[in-house]
């Protein structure tokens, strides 16, 4: 009886720690994309390198995600969680007392690299504490509640900057961030980690952050022959890993469910798609609304967050059918009302009413609460219990991959179609072509990931 007690304990404490960290993550995250229009200003910071402000987060998370996944199993996945938590801390503050936008830059990329530390942990310490039978509550709660910061923190960094500056974008969410590091520190007893600790694969690591890196560095040089040239190197650096992780005894990345599972490989495949299509929605609306708008950053966290809110309030709900209707019809049927929500955005100009962009914001929130949840489902049921860690590692790198893809895209088309300039008047018809532009790119890549979605196969009952 005692022993249940203490069990329940550890588990609601545990969860507390872990939703508080969920939701302060994507807060900062979604704030700092409303003071992008601020930070430009403030930094004098061209539109090529304004784009680096996100994507640096965002390479690095992508960089760092399957490596701390493998430290935390082998040396404690709350240990890694807590040096994550006080990590952001710390390059939260450099980033908002950055003196110019390379100082910005490696800040960010920093607080990419300690974000790594989280997103690596998160549900592997959910999945420890809780039994199966309680597990997908759990899980289920800290996907909502990451949703919860997506969507307050357009709102909270929109009314902060205009009273407090860009600066203050970085810091709205450190006072939860000490919460969690105190509960975690007194209240959370023990750690948990492999039972087979095995070794650490060095090369493969370096192997995967050299190749990540490469492709952005490509990208920032385009359209010159050198960044075909690195662009090449970084498939031959991303093929050479994959195998090479698949006959490693301890890889960082397990690709041998995608050899031997149809479901699983090509649902991580449309998840990849649509996370490239449409994350970097908020970035390209925020700078609509502020630059082409004229709008204040509280106007426009209020417009942006009606995607996440919209994600949030119908994931759930998704979820829930995908237990009763097969999820590839669910996945299929959001992925398409996606596409058809980027089609909208793709004809967004100057003057178009703020009622048509919030419309297409919710039908494109709406697709991806269709797709989000019944594939997250079609995935976990495709494997079999104890390859349910290496799935979640799988979602994860292909989750924060298309993350910072969409962030490559839209480097790219503005590279291509502004250039290396700071956005004034003088170039509003150009940044009015880049968005449009991504947003019809964006909607294309939705073609693949239809066929991805609808060629997995039936959900298959799993042991």
């Amino acid at each position: 009886m005692q022993d249940t007690q203490n069990n329940n304990s550890l588990q609601r404490i545990t969860l507390i720690m872990v939703l508080l960290n969920a939701f302060t993550t994507p807060l900062m995250l979604s704030a700092v994309n409303v003071a992008l229009p601020a930070i430009a200003i403030d930094l004098s910071m061209n539109a090529v390198l304004l784009s680096w402000v996100p994507m640096a987060y965002l390479m690095a998370s992508a960089m760092f995600v399957l490596i701390f996944g493998r430290i935390a199993d082998m040396v404690g996945r709350k240990r890694i969680f807590l040096l994550g938590t006080a990590s952001v801390i710390v390059t939260s503050l450099i980033a908002a007392f950055a003196v110019n936008g390379s100082m910005l830059i490696s800040a960010r990329f920093l607080q990419g690299v300690s974000a790594a530390m989280l997103y690596a942990t998160q549900v592997a310490i959910v999945s420890s504490v809780f039994p199966p039978a309680k597990r997908g509550r759990a899980i289920g709660l800290t996907v909502s509640t990451i949703y919860l910061g997506l969507t307050i923190g357009p709102l909270i960094g929109g009314y902060v900057i205009d009273a407090f500056g860009w600066r203050a974008s970085f810091m709205v969410h450190i006072p939860l961030a000490v919460m969690v590091l105190f509960v975690g520190l007194f209240f959370v007893k023990g750690d948990w980690s492999s039972d087979e600790r095995g070794s650490f694969d060095f090369f493969g690591a370096m192997l995967y952050i050299v190749s990540i890196l490469i492709i952005c560095i490509a990208v920032s040089h385009l359209p010159s022959t050198l960044s075909y040239i690195l662009l090449a190197l970084s498939l031959f650096g991303f093929t050479f890993f994959f195998l090479f992780e698949r006959i490693h005894k301890h890889p960082i990345f397990n690709v041998s469910l995608f050899f031997t599972n149809r479901i699983f490989t090509f649902s991580c495949l449309a998840s990849l798609i649509i996370y490239t299509a449409t994350f970097a929605n908020v970035v390209q609306v925020s700078l609509y609304l502020q630059y082409l708008k004229g709008l204040s950053a509280a106007s426009a966290g209020m417009i942006m967050m009606c995607q996440p809110l919209t994600m949030a309030i119908f994931s759930p709900i998704a979820g829930r059918l995908s237990d009763k209707i097969e999820p590839r019809y669910l996945a299929t049927a959001g992925m398409a009302v996606s596409c058809g929500g980027l089609l909208l955005l793709s004809s967004i100009q100057i003057d178009s009413s703020l009622n048509y962009l919030i419309g297409a914001l919710v039908i494109t929130g709406f697709g991806f609460s269709l797709f989000s949840s019944p594939n997250v489902s079609a995935i976990m049921g495709s494997v079999e219990k104890r390859s349910f860690g290496s799935a979640n590692g799988v979602m994860a790198t292909m989750r924060i991959f298309g993350q910072m893809t969409s962030m490559v895209l839209v480097t790219l088309v503005f590279a291509l179609v502004i250039g290396p300039v700071e956005i004034d008047v003088s170039n509003y018809d150009a940044l009015e072509k880049a968005i449009r532009l991504t947003f019809s790119i964006a909607a294309c890549l939705c073609l693949p990931g239809l066929y991805f979605s609808v060629a997995r196969g039936k959900r298959q009952a799993v042991t």
